[in-house]
């Protein structure tokens, strides 16, 4: 799957083991959004700006896109800098949904 691909669908309600992804298709959907990391079981992604005010932006632009796709990240905020960490608590890990919105925020940024 491509990131185009990832970032067209939308967010589906999960809850439970059996939509945690496995270990293979998380690593195989992890090269669809370069840049992306597994760290403690989430994704995650730092992405560097050049002040505040495009910062804030890219702030609006990611809660505007958690709140349309029910999904939200978890977010680290700073002067030039934003980290953005997805899992999925109703099924203990990650979920397509996580990726999806990864995604979604790539194509975000690129604009």
């Amino acid at each position: 799957m491509t990131r185009d691909e990832l970032s067209a669908r939308h967010c589906a309600p999960h809850s439970g083991a059996m939509d945690r992804l496995t270990d293979a298709e998380v690593s195989r959907l992890l090269a669809a959004v370069p840049g992306w990391q597994l760290e403690s079981g989430q994704i995650a992604r730092t992405y560097a700006f050049h002040d505040y005010d495009e910062t804030m932006a890219f702030v609006n632009g990611v809660a505007w896109l958690a709140q349309r796709e029910n999904h939200h990240p978890d977010l680290s905020v700073g002067y030039n800098r934003c980290r953005v960490a997805y899992s999925t608590h109703d099924v203990g890990g990650l979920s397509m949904n996580d990726f999806v919105c990864a995604a979604k925020i790539d194509v975000l940024r690129d604009l």
